[in-house]
């Protein structure tokens, strides 16, 4: 699973809201890629979808093309353990989100084969958990 080797502190406050569109727009255009997904929603991946969503990925391209991931699950999520009471401290880490806002370039692929790139983040689509775009560059079709 994608987790970060190392973090200043074991388990973080769940901070404020993240559905507001982010200001920097770096992150909303493509930068290598030919093809990627944008996000339209605010929403949370965890480590296991993401690494879901890679998988499918490879098994498309292989050795065709290549994958750009633009995310990583920073943000850790505790959980108490069942029939514990109230109280007692904060909950051991469970498992890594990353917060996506609405516009975010999540994933791309640079290809030769648009329709292979297209084909296969349209089946990565299915495995995130909130609206997603596909995105393709302009220069191709030109």
């Amino acid at each position: 699973m994608l987790i970060p080797k190392k973090s200043k502190y074991l388990k973080q406050q769940k901070g404020r809201a993240f559905n507001k569109i982010s200001n920097n727009t770096n992150l909303h255009e493509l930068k290598v890629g030919c093809a990627g997904l944008k996000a339209l929603q605010p929403g949370r991946l965890t480590s296991k979808q993401l690494l879901a969503v890679r998988q499918t990925l490879n098994k498309l391209i292989k050795k065709k093309g290549k994958i750009f991931i633009n995310i990583f699950p920073h943000t850790p999520i505790t959980n108490k353990p069942i029939k514990v009471r109230m109280g007692k401290g904060k909950g051991n880490v469970d498992h890594h989100i990353c917060k996506i806002k609405p516009g975010n370039v999540l994933c791309e692929i640079q290809s030769n084969s648009l329709n292979l790139a297209i084909k296969a983040l349209n089946q990565a689509q299915v495995k995130i958990p909130f609206l997603t775009k596909l995105i393709i560059e302009k220069d191709i079709y030109a």
